[in-house]
C-alpha cells in the first residue's frame, strides 16, 4: 500500500531586501524640500534674513556708517561681523536660504507643470453614475437636440466639452493652476534676475561740484564707494566723462522741495558728447549706465591768502545736515600754505583749515546755526579757523569732510578764532593772513549703476502679477449632463419625454458656483424659470425616476 502525502509543499519565503536607507533618507528629504510648505517656509525665512540687512549698515553700500557703527559699539559690532551681519546678502547663511528656496521651488514646480499639462491634454472625465451625490444636481425637461444642443452651449461658453452618447461633461477653471504655476516660475525668475544683478552689475556713489574742474570720469578711483559684482573688474566699467553745468531747485513756501533738475556734459570714449538733463524721478540713461540724482548740496568757495601773499581757492562741498533749510556743514583744509616761496619749505606747524556752517538764508540775529530756507535769500558762512600740524602727510585715512579731532586734543592743531562771513566780506586772521568768502558752488549727489537684472526681475515680475491674479480668482469646476428617457410610470411632468440629469462640482472652493450652475442650465435649457428650479433643486419624484434609470 503506498502513501501518497497530499499535504501542500511548504515553499520557503523568499529572503527580503533591506531597504538602502541612505536613498531612502535622500528621498525622503528631497520630497520634504521639494513641498509647498517648505518652499513657504524658506520665503517666510529669506524675509526674516533680509531685516538685518535693512536695519544694519551694510559695507557694500555705506562703509562709513559700518565704520561708525564699529565706535558706537565697540562690543556688539565684532560679533556681529563674525556672522556677517553687515554684508548680510553676500553671507553663506543668506545664500544658503536662497539656494534652498530656488531648489524648493524648482522641485515643486516640476511635477506640478508635468501634471498640469497632461490634465490640459487629457478629455474630460465621463459622467458620475450617481450625479444626485454631487453638490450641484437638478432635474430638467431635455432640450431639443439633446446631448449636441448642450454640448454647443457649453462651448459657447468656453467649456471644454466631451460628449459620450447621451452623456456631456465639461470642463472649466484651469487658469487657477496656471496661475499658479506662472507665479512659482516668475519667483524663479526674479531670484534668477536678483542674482544676474549681484553677479554681473556694479553700482558707485559720487559727490559731483559744478564747474569743469570738478569733471568725473568713471572709473573706480574716482568713487567715494564702489561696488562691484563678483564677475565685474575694474576695466570693464564703461568709459564716460560727467560734468556737472547747472543745477536749478524749486521749492514751496514751507521748504518742502518741489522741483530739481540737474545739467550735465556727457563725454567719453563710449558716450558721444552731448547735454542731458535729469532728475531725481527721471534717472540720465547712459549705454551701460544710469546715473540718478539723489541729493544736492552747496560748496562754498573760500580763497585764503597765506603771509607771503600766495592765494590757494577751496570748493570742497559742505554735507547738509538734514534740516529743510540745508544747513551745511564741511571744512576746507590748506594744507599747503605758508610755503616759503625763497626756499620752497613748508612749515608742518602752519597749515590752515577752516571748519564752518553754511546758512542760505541766515536768520537776522544770533544764533547763526540754522537756515531757514533752503534757497540763498541772505547766505551766511560761519568759520572757525585752525592753524597747526593737520596731520594729513601721516598717510592716515581720514574725512575730508570733517578735522581730525586728534590733532586738535593732543594740541597740534589749535583754534586761532571765529568769524561770520557774507557774501563778498573778507577776515583778516591775527598772522595777517586773509579769508575771503566768494561764494558758492551747486553740488549733487550721484549713484552711478548698471543691473543687466532689472529688466527680466520686471518683466518676472509683471509675470508674477499676472499668475497671481489667475490664481486668486481662477475657479476650477465640472459640470455633467445625462439625457435618459422619461419613464411614464413615475410620473413625470414631460409626459414620457426625455429627461436631461444635471450635476456640478466646484474643485476648489468657489461660494458663487451655485448661481453660475444655475445660470449655465438657464442657458442650456432656455428657460429662465430653470435657474429657480436649479437654485432649489428638482423635485423628489423627478430625483428618483431619474435615479432609477441612471442604475
Amino acid at each position: 500500500m503506498t502513501v501518497v502525502d497530499d499535504r501542500p509543499e511548504t515553499v520557503a519565503p523568499a529572503p527580503r531586501r533591506r531597504p538602502n536607507r541612505l536613498l531612502a533618507l535622500l528621498r525622503n528629504s528631497w520630497r520634504q524640500l521639494t513641498s509647498m510648505r517648505t518652499a513657504l517656509i524658506l520665503l517666510f525665512l529669506l524675509a526674516i534674513a533680509a531685516i538685518p540687512g535693512s536695519v544694519l549698515p551694510q559695507r557694500g553700500i555705506s562703509p562709513e556708517k559700518v565704520n561708525e557703527y564699529f565706535v558706537d559699539h565697540p562690543d556688539w559690532a565684532p560679533r556681529l561681523d563674525r556672522i556677517g551681519a553687515f554684508e548680510v546678502f553676500g553671507s553663506v547663511w543668506f545664500s544658503a536660504i536662497y539656494l534652498l528656496l530656488f531648489t524648493s521651488l524648482i522641485g515643486c514646480i516640476t511635477p506640478r507643470l508635468r501634471d498640469h499639462v497632461r490634465a490640459l491634454r487629457s478629455r474630460p472625465p465621463a459622467a458620475p453614475k450617481r450625479m444626485a451625490r454631487l453638490p450641484q444636481h437638478t432635474v430638467l425637461p431635455a432640450p431639443p437636440g439633446g446631448a449636441t444642443a448642450i454640448a454647443e452651449v457649453l462651448r459657447k461658453r468656453r467649456w471644454r466639452v466631451e460628449v459620450r452618447g447621451d452623456e456631456v461633461s465639461a470642463e472649466k477653471g484651469y487658469l487657477k493652476e496656471t496661475g499658479n504655476l506662472l507665479f512659482h516660475t516668475s519667483l524663479i525668475a526674479v531670484l534668477i534676475s536678483v542674482a544676474l544683478g549681484s553677479w554681473y552689475g556694479w553700482s558707485g556713489n559720487r559727490l559731483l561740484v559744478a564747474g569743469a574742474d570738478n569733471s568725473f570720469c568713471n572709473t573706480r578711483q574716482q568713487y567715494a564707494e564702489a561696488k562691484l559684482g563678483p564677475q565685474v573688474d575694474s576695466a570693464d566699467l564703461p568709459r564716460f566723462c560727467l560734468r556737472l553745468d547747472d543745477f536749478q531747485a524749486r521749492f514751496l513756501p514751507s521748504g518742502q522741495p518741489e522741483f530739481f533738475n540737474a545739467t550735465v556734459t556727457v563725454d567719453g570714449p563710449d558716450e558721444p558728447t552731448r547735454s542731458a538733463d535729469f532728475s531725481v524721478n527721471s534717472p540720465l540713461r547712459l549705454a551701460d549706465a544710469s546715473v540718478y540724482l539723489l541729493g544736492h548740496g552747496y560748496a562754498p568757495v573760500i580763497r585764503y591768502t597765506d603771509r607771503f601773499g600766495n592765494s590757494q581757492i577751496s570748493d570742497e562741498p559742505f554735507l547738509t545736515t538734514g534740516d529743510m533749510g540745508l544747513t551745511s556743514e564741511g571744512l576746507a583744509a590748506f594744507p599747503d600754505a605758508n610755503v616759503d616761496p625763497a626756499t620752497g619749505q613748508r612749515a608742518p606747524d602752519e597749515q590752515m583749515a577752516f571748519t564752518g556752517i553754511y546758512l542760505p538764508t541766515a536768520p537776522q540775529q544770533a544764533p547763526f546755526v540754522r537756515s531757514e530756507y533752503p534757497t540763498e535769500r541772505n547766505p551766511a558762512l560761519n568759520l572757525v579757523a585752525y592753524r597747526g600740524n593737520l596731520g594729513l602727510d601721516a598717510g592716515i585715512p581720514g574725512s575730508v569732510y570733517q578735522l581730525d579731532q586728534r590733532q586738535v586734543r593732543t594740541g597740534k592743531v589749535q583754534e586761532v578764532g571765529t568769524k561770520l562771513l557774507r557774501k563778498g566780506e573778507t577776515w583778516k586772521l591775527d598772522d595777517g593772513t586773509t579769508v575771503e568768502f566768494l561764494g558758492t558752488e551747486r553740488y549733487v549727489t550721484l549713484s552711478i549703476r548698471h543691473d543687466p537684472g532689472a529688466t527680466p526681475l520686471l518683466i518676472s515680475c509683471g509675470f508674477l502679477l499676472v499668475g497671481l491674479m489667475g490664481s486668486l480668482f481662477g475657479r476650477r469646476r465640472r459640470v455633467f449632463f445625462r439625457v435618459v428617457p422619461a419613464d411614464p410610470a413615475e410620473g413625470s411632468p414631460t409626459g414620457g419625454s426625455s429627461l436631461m440629469e444635471a450635476g456640478g462640482l466646484p474643485r476648489t472652493d468657489y461660494p458663487g458656483f451655485a448661481d453660475e450652475f444655475a445660470q449655465l442650465i438657464a442657458e442650456v435649457n432656455g428657460d429662465e424659470q430653470a435657474a429657480e428650479r436649479a437654485s432649489t433643486g428638482a423635485d423628489s419624484s423627478d430625483r428618483a425616476g431619474v435615479r432609477e434609470g441612471a442604475e
